[in-house]
């Protein structure tokens, strides 16, 4: 059913540049690592954090506060990045399950983020231990889902 959008959007003239350039794919998946790498990093201090494994003399808010923008200009970057990397490979990407999971964890991933940890992060005073560890634990597992199904679409 949505094979001819993906036909027509690898179709596009930048899918097509990207495609077949010797290095726009490249240089375009090494941004996209280096701001997968960014958000892991911001993510992983305030997931770190809830677990209680980091940064514990600072207060729970402060760090997730300090470290929302980084997420966010993260997850710009990797918007700006990703979607010419699938331009470039439409076709391929629907018939992988692990870019069907990639875009399923990076959605659960996103409204958890914003949703769930964010509220729990913020909250005054702090929530207890236990929650504060299980909104931790999920976060890394849906993120490194998002970034384990996205290394998997290359060998798919």
């Amino acid at each position: 059913m949505l094979l001819p959008l993906f036909e027509w959007l690898e179709a596009t003239a930048l899918g097509a540049a990207i495609r077949d350039s010797l290095w726009l794919f490249p240089v375009i998946e090494a941004v996209h690592l280096l701001g997968l790498a960014l958000l892991g990093g911001a993510a992983l201090v305030v997931d770190l954090r809830l677990l209680g494994a980091g940064l514990t003399a600072r207060p729970l808010a402060y760090v997730g506060r300090q470290l929302e923008p980084v997420l966010v200009a993260a997850l710009t970057l990797l918007v700006a990045t990703g979607i010419p990397l699938f331009l470039s490979e439409a076709v391929k990407c629907y018939w992988s399950p692990a870019f069907r999971l990639k875009m399923a964890a990076l959605a659960l991933a996103l409204v958890f983020a914003f949703g769930v940890r964010r509220r729990v992060v913020r909250a005054e005073p702090e929530p207890p231990r236990w929650q504060a560890r299980a909104v931790g634990a999920c976060s890394i597992c849906l993120w490194l889902t998002v970034a384990a199904a996205g290394r998997w679409i290359g060998f798919s």
